[in-house]
Order: structure tokens, then C-alpha cells, then sequence
């Protein structure tokens, strides 16, 4: 049975876990029946910072055109242009012990592509949610459903794992920003220019 948390909540994923290697980190959401003229394209990614919460060099963003980090250990499973059926409809894969060692936290996002010319936000997303399974397992570990919290807004922040103390921990952020993924960008450090 997965934890379920609420913004703001943390909880220890590894402390409790040691034998915790290998994380998937599943993304999903539904769109409300809806007609802006376009398809709603939703796009996931990670942001790999340092400990000034800066990505430390432009590799440090997964997306999709970048599925893989150099070290091997943040991989996206690839692009969902629909984001139709249940479940995930992104997946990004993390293996804990290659992360390296300057990278303090990984940031997981949701942007909405081309948001202000095809006039959508995120008041138009409902069921949006991220999820950590065991990689080796299969297992639900933590679950973070976002509610409906957002409006005009087209990139969320949706939650981060991060190093405590040499365990990692995931924290449930569901914070709302405008400017789409050039303000992600922006906020942590790629020039996305």
C-alpha cells in the first residue's frame, strides 16, 4: 500500500529502505473536457541540482530531447504526445547510486508545450499525480495526487528527491508556475535560449 502525501509532506525513502536502488518516477494526468483547438501535449522532466539548487551544467535537464543524463542515472522513458489511458503517461527512471555526487536534488516537473498559442493551463488538467515505484519490485512506494490547485498556471514543480544526511528523501512541492518550461529553465539555471 502506498504512502499518500499531501503538499509539503516529506518522507525518508531509503532510510527506512536500504536496499533501495532503482526508483520509477511516474507522472500522469487527465485533461477536463475541454476544446481550446489543440491537443494538450503535457511534458515531464528532471531537473538534476546542485546544492545551490541550480541544474551545474545544461546536461542536467531531462526532457525530451535529452532522455538520458551523462552518468546513466536519470533516464525519461520518452515522450507521451496525448497523455490518453490510465496510469502513468510519463515515466522517468532513477538509479539511486549513480546519481552523482554533486547533485544534491532532482526536481520533477510538468509543462504544458506551446501553452500560450494553443491557450491551455493547468485549470484545464485534473487527476495529475506522480508517483515513486520500486524499480526492482514493482512496488507503489509514495503516491502525490496535485488536487486542483492550479489556474492560469503552465509548468508545475511537482516534487523532488533529495539527499538528507546520505539517504534520499522525496518531497511532495505542487507549486504552480507561469512562462511554461522557459521559466523552469530559467528558475534553475539552463539557458533554454
Amino acid at each position: 500500500m502506498p504512502i499518500n502525501l499531501t503538499k509539503g509532506q516529506k518522507i525518508d525513502l531509503t532510510k527506512g529502505n536500504p536496499a533501495l536502488k532503482n526508483i520509477m518516477v511516474g507522472l500522469g494526468w487527465d485533461v477536463n473536457v475541454f476544446d481550446s483547438g489543440s491537443a494538450f501535449d503535457l511534458d515531464a522532466s528532471a531537473f538534476l541540482l546542485g546544492i545551490n539548487g541550480k541544474c551545474t551544467a545544461d546536461n542536467d535537464f531531462i526532457f525530451y530531447s535529452n532522455l538520458k543524463h551523462s552518468s546513466g542515472a536519470v533516464e525519461h522513458m520518452g515522450d507521451n504526445l496525448t497523455g490518453e489511458g490510465d496510469g502513468d503517461d510519463e515515466q522517468i527512471k532513477v538509479k539511486l547510486s549513480d546519481v552523482p555526487s554533486n547533485i544534491d536534488k532532482i526536481a520533477f516537473t510538468v509543462t504544458i508545450y506551446d501553452a500560450e498559442n494553443r491557450r491551455q493551463n493547468f485549470g484545464q488538467v485534473s487527476n495529475a499525480f506522480i508517483r515513486i515505484v520500486n524499480g526492482d519490485t514493482d512496488e507503489e512506494l509514495v503516491r502525490y495526487d496535485l488536487g486542483e490547485d492550479f489556474s492560469i498556471e503552465t509548468a508545475v514543480v511537482v516534487a523532488e528527491l533529495y539527499r538528507h544526511n546520505g539517504e534520499w528523501k522525496f518531497n511532495a512541492i505542487g507549486s504552480g508556475f507561469q512562462g511554461g518550461l522557459a521559466s523552469l529553465c530559467a528558475y534553475y539555471g539552463i539557458d533554454a535560449g
